[in-house]
This record gives structure tokens, sequence and C-alpha cells, in this order.
């Protein structure tokens, strides 16, 4: 849904303006450092950038999922360093306060989300519990007016900045399952709570994760998202499922830079006297490419504007999850091929983009997770 067409285009081609103009000339520093230098991060909070999906009165700008998506799109274009920066804040580390928080909660904190003020962070993966995160182990035990969280959380993004995080745990240890789950915001600097070392990524330099380590963590229980046990996994879920439409998304806007760049350089390219786009060979991964792309666009769109209209998308989430995903990826090998040697230097987009694409089929529900949601809501639709 999009509540104003005028308003909507002058956002995106503003954040275009931007991710062409500073965001994509940064790229080379970003991958050489490991860093977002803070000028640019500075710039990013004066766009409003980490305020995109909070509501407007906590200061952020309230977009629809079809809004969200559109502006996704376009910052995709660029490095996902930079995407992933404000991703947290926009997604999965402050969607768990929007939808189910309390008002004091949502007071307390999404208005510096909003503001890029601190960075937000969704604990959920630990060490033995990834695609089965019913199954995880940190604990959460009542004490007094507190909870003591123990536990690891593992490939945490944005942890190594985060100022919150959101952390699932198990409050209930006589119950198995997602049932005993609970969510909390834990502050960074609340005693107990550390940072593994920053890990050594395949690609997305400039984007950091590493482990968060919980010891007789002491967290007020005014911090339990929505003031009640056991449904924490519920909250974790409603957050992906709208992550995993703004990946889709990002996996779209990635595409696009990379048809475009390997389009760019098959039209620039010449060989046997004449450019190596002329050759049948290629035209079919350009044509393949942008008719994948195509179908991954409309998918999106459509999802997105389903959401907006209420209903539930758990499947064409993860519909689309799966096939962008996977199309991004295939666009990233093409991309590659086209290129041809030039694909396999690090002076060229292409063999970075190779690198940072193939996270998007793992994080947030790996292709297989994806189809098994698939089909099980398939099966439990059919079954009545």
């Amino acid at each position: 849904m999009i509540r104003d067409e005028q308003t909507l285009t002058l956002l995106t081609d503003s954040i275009r303006r931007f991710v062409r103009a500073v965001l994509v000339p940064a790229e080379a520093e970003v991958a050489e450092s490991d860093e977002i230098p803070p000028a640019i991060v500075a710039q990013m909070r004066e766009l409003g950038l980490f305020g995109l999906s909070i509501p407007e009165e906590y200061g952020g700008l309230a977009l629809t999922m079809e809004e969200e998506v559109r502006v996704a799109f376009e910052l995709a274009w660029t490095s996902p360093a930079f995407r992933s920066l404000i991703g947290t804040n926009n997604g999965i580390g402050a969607q768990g306060i929007v939808i189910d928080g309390t008002e004091q909660q949502k007071q307390r904190w999404l208005p510096r989300l909003a503001s890029g003020d601190i960075i937000g962070a969704f604990a959920l993966t630990e060490p033995e519990s990834g695609s089965d995160a019913a199954s995880l182990r940190t604990t959460a035990v009542r004490d007094g007016d507190d909870y003591i969280i123990n536990g690891t959380k593992r490939y945490i993004t944005n942890a190594p900045e985060a100022s919150i995080f959101t952390v699932m745990a198990r409050t209930d240890a006589t119950r198995t399952g997602a049932g005993a789950i609970s969510a909390f915001v834990v502050e960074r600097g609340t005693h107990g709570l550390s940072l593994g070392k920053t890990d050594r990524k395949m690609g997305q330099r400039g984007a950091h994760t590493c482990d968060v380590i919980f010891e007789n963590c002491r967290v007020p229980a005014a911090n339990l998202i929505g003031g009640v046990e056991g449904v924490g996994f519920k909250t974790a879920m409603k957050v992906l499922d709208k992550g995993r439409l703004h990946i889709a998304a990002v996996c779209v806007g990635a595409a696009e830079r990379m048809l475009h760049d390997a389009l760019t350089y098959a039209m620039e390219r010449r060989q046997f006297g004449q450019p190596v786009a002329e050759f049948q060979l290629v035209q079919a991964m350009l044509a393949d490419s942008r008719t994948e792309l195509y179908a991954a666009k409309c998918m999106v769109l459509d999802a997105a504007r389903r959401r907006d209209a209420g209903l539930d998308v758990s499947t064409e989430a993860s519909c689309c999850k799966l096939f962008a995903s996977e199309m991004c990826g295939r666009v990233a090998d093409r991309s590659v091929q086209i290129h041809g040697g030039a694909g396999y230097i690090a002076d060229y987009a292409a063999e970075r983009f190779y690198r940072d694409v193939r996270l998007f089929r793992i994080y947030e529900g790996t292709s297989q997770i994806q189809q098994l949601v698939i089909a099980r809501n398939m099966m439990r639709q059919h079954r009545g």
C-alpha cells in the first residue's frame, strides 16, 4: 500500500541519489577497512534511514510494507553493509518492540532507534540452535523484579555496535518447544553481558557479527517484551515474516545492481571484433537474469501489498525469501561469468557482490527452512 505516491517518489529519489553519489563511491573503502566511515553514518541519520519502518509517533517514517520494499530496492543497489547497519533498526532489531512491546517500552527505545542514536540487534540464533530456533537453550529465570539470563547467542548482526538486544530466552524450564520462550530487551553495559570477537566472514565487510554472551545477566522484569512470558517465539516469527520480505526486496535491489554492471561490462568489453554482449550465449545469461529478477520483484510487491491489507503472508514471505535469494545467487554467478577473468578480480564489484549475496540464502531462515515453512503451511491449509 502506498499512502502518498508523490511523497514516496521524493523519498526514493533522494535515497537513489545518496546511494549513487555517496555510498557506491565508498564501497571499496568499506570493503578494505571493514568499517563504514562515521561521516556516512551521520548522513544516514540525517536522511532518517534508521527509522524508516518505526511509527511516526516515535520519530520514524512509518513506511508501509510496500513502501519499505520499494526503498529497499534502492538501498540494495550498493554494498549490503550499508543497509545492514540501518536494517536492524528498521527490522529485526526494533520490530519486536514495535509489534508486541508495551507502550512504556516503545517510548523508551523506539525514538532513539529511529534517530540512529542507538543500534538494535536481534539475538535468536545459538551455537546449537539456528534453523531449529524453538530448541534454544538460553534461560531467563525470574528473581524478584528481575530475570537472570544465561546463555550464548551466535552470529548476531550489528552486535559489536548494538546498544540494545532483543533476546529470546526460555522462561519455563519444565517445558520444551516454543511455548516456553520469552523475549527481552537487554541493554549494552548490563552486568553479565559480554561480546565475543568480531567474526571474520566470507563477505559483507563493514557489517559485523559476533557472539553475545550472558552470564548471570540481571535484566529488569520491565524489559520483558509485552510484559507476558511464553509469547517470545511468536514475536520472533512475526518479526521474521516481515524481515523475510525485506531481505527478498534487498535481493532484488542487489540483483539489479549486478545485472547493470554485467550489462555495462558486456557492452564495453570487446572480443573477436565486437562487444561480448553481441554473443548469443552472453545474451542468454542477461535475459535469464532479467526474467528471474522481474519475477522476484513482482512476488515481493504482491506479498507486501497482501501484508498491508492485513492478510497472513507467512507462506508468501517464505516464497519471496526463497525465490529472491536463490535468484540473486544465480545473477551473481552469471555476473562473474559475463565479466570473465575480471569477475574474479577484487577490483571489480562483481567479485565482491558474489561473496556478499551468498549470505542472503542463509540468514533469517535458510532456503531449506523456507521450503519447510511453505510445505507445512500448505499441508496445514489442506487439512483445514
